[in-house]
């Protein structure tokens, strides 16, 4: 003692290695090196020599220190507003059933955003449901308007053909037997 200690948190090469160190124009100063500073030995001695007066120390000034804080903060105290004793219990029952309910509102509030949720998707769903709908009546229509236009060229078409069988018919009645005579002409030529 006195301990001569550098610090640093960069890394420095030296030679072929990385090393904790500062670099000076002059040449770097290692933190590890025992010939450049105190730092190891002062570890040891913190770490190795000293460390259960360290931990005893922490434990009953620092940790209780922060833990009276702590509680005072949240609300603790060991002292009412009246100046009546409070017990610990009552303050931990009344901290618990408050946080309960907080609980109970933030889950009633996910019930209702989910259900709100489902709705929109449900109204989405009919929508789209609807225009599907929509979409096969129109298709029925046409199909149905096709329909009666192909049966009303079918029924066209077929008294056509009767009408024309009754011409045939009515043409070979009123034919003379003519061509029989041609027929005879011809063979008269040969």
């Amino acid at each position: 003692m006195p301990f001569a200690v550098v610090g640093s948190m960069d890394e420095v090469k030296v030679g072929k290695r990385m090393v904790r160190g500062r670099d000076y124009p002059w040449g770097v100063l290692q933190v590890e090196n025992e010939n450049h500073c105190d730092f190891v030995k002062l570890r040891d001695m913190l770490l190795s020599t000293n460390m259960e007066d360290l931990k005893e120390q922490t434990h009953t000034q620092h940790y209780e220190r922060f833990r009276y804080f702590k509680l005072q903060s949240m609300g603790f105290t060991d002292v009412g507003p009246d100046n009546q004793p409070v017990s610990f219990q009552e303050i931990y029952e009344a901290k618990r059933q408050e946080f309960h309910n907080q609980y109970h509102r933030e889950e009633d509030q996910l019930k209702q955003r989910f259900m709100q949720w489902v709705r929109e998707k449900e109204a989405t769903f009919k929508e789209a449901e609807k225009e599907l709908q929509d979409k096969f009546e129109n298709l029925k229509r046409i199909q149905h308007e096709e329909m009666i236009k192909l049966e009303e060229e079918k029924r066209q078409l077929e008294e056509d053909i009767v009408d024309l069988y009754k011409m045939k018919a009515t043409s070979d009645t009123f034919q003379p037997p003519v061509c029989t005579n041609v027929k005879k002409d011809k063979d008269r030529k040969k």
